[in-house]
């Protein structure tokens, strides 16, 4: 439901309009220096302010409430806030009657017989994801806290929006059109051991996956070469194997051979699709009435999510590899 994990686990709450959204996270190993600075930077990455973002602002100042004593984590759960101060939830009223296309807010009135906080999305927001930013920030301390002897790195880009790789073109196609786009997005890491993953069902796909799914917006995932694999043939797409250590000469697999990390370079990309709220006059039916009619979203929206999301990719995998981590005793 709203928990991961089985060492590492994460427990997410709130909603875009309530008091407050947080993060509860237990298995964190006692001693990881935890401090409230410690999140500014990939908070800051999340943040919008860049052209074709939402204009709503939030502190995200984490408040870290449980967890910690004398600035190292003491081995209890680690509980951070995040206050919503910046919302306007008058532009949701009418959404009960008429559910936005491409969100949940169908679903979710029919899952919740109509008690579901609606007001921008509730707790299906993008809103949640600073708390998944959050989780990212420490499941990286709690990599390098099982393997300092090596400095694992993560790198996330933009590949391309709305289908242009010139990322700025991509964004002026949206403006232009009054309309909204989406985007691909590329995460490695690199510098993991040989030997995390727990196949079957807990292989390293399968954990970074489920995590990367639960990512509002995402809508695929591919490691390596991904579906180009398709079109190779076996010989072009295996890679050979260069030395002890299991070097390859190519990485199409994305760094994980039968479901486990075999020393090179995890690679995978995902599919940010255009963001639901447009500035487009849409049509949806309207619960009260009967009858499709013409509808107009209200509120503040980015035009292109993948701006924001990179970020919020990486901490999903960092989640993932942490809790693969300490399930498999490395050191």
């Amino acid at each position: 439901m709203n928990s991961f994990g089985k060492n590492y686990r994460v427990q997410i709450f709130g909603q875009s309009h309530s008091e407050l959204v947080g993060i509860t996270l237990d298995g964190i190993p006692p001693g990881i220096e935890i401090a409230p600075e410690d999140f500014t930077e990939d908070l800051e990455r999340r943040k919008p302010g860049a052209k074709a973002t939402t204009p709503r602002k939030e502190a995200d100042a984490p408040l870290i409430k449980t967890g910690v004593f004398n600035g190292r984590s003491a081995g209890s759960p680690l509980t951070i806030f995040f206050e919503n101060n910046n919302t306007r939830s008058g532009d949701y009223e009418k959404h009960h009657a008429f559910p936005r296309p491409g969100h949940a807010d169908f679903v979710a009135t029919e899952k919740f017989k109509g008690f579901e906080d609606y007001r921008g999305g509730g707790h299906f927001s993008g809103r949640l994801t600073v708390c998944l930013v959050a989780a990212g920030v420490v499941a990286k301390k709690i990599i390098q806290h099982y393997l300092r002897s090596k400095e694992v790195q993560f790198e996330t880009r933009i590949l391309e929006v709305g289908g242009e790789q010139d990322i700025e073109k991509g964004i002026d196609k949206a403006v232009q059109a009054k309309d909204s786009v989406g985007g691909i997005i590329e995460c490695t890491v690199r510098n993991l051991p040989v030997g995390l993953g727990e196949p079957f069902f807990d292989s390293v796909e399968s954990v970074i996956s489920h995590l990367i799914f639960a990512v509002p917006a995402i809508k695929g995932i591919e490691f390596g070469s991904g579906f180009a694999a398709a079109r190779m043939f076996g010989s072009e797409h295996n890679d050979a194997i260069l030395d002890s250590s299991g070097k390859t000469a190519t990485n199409n697999a994305g760094g994980i051979t039968g479901g486990i990390t075999n020393g090179n370079d995890i690679m995978f990309r995902v599919v940010v699709k255009p963001t639901s709220s447009t500035p487009k006059v849409q049509e949806t039916f309207n619960r009260e009435s009967g009858k499709v009619e013409a509808f107009s979203v209200k509120g503040r929206h980015d035009l292109c999510i993948a701006l924001r999301a990179p970020v919020v990719i990486e901490a999903a995998a960092a989640i993932g590899i942490a809790d693969l981590l300490m399930e498999s005793g490395i050191r």
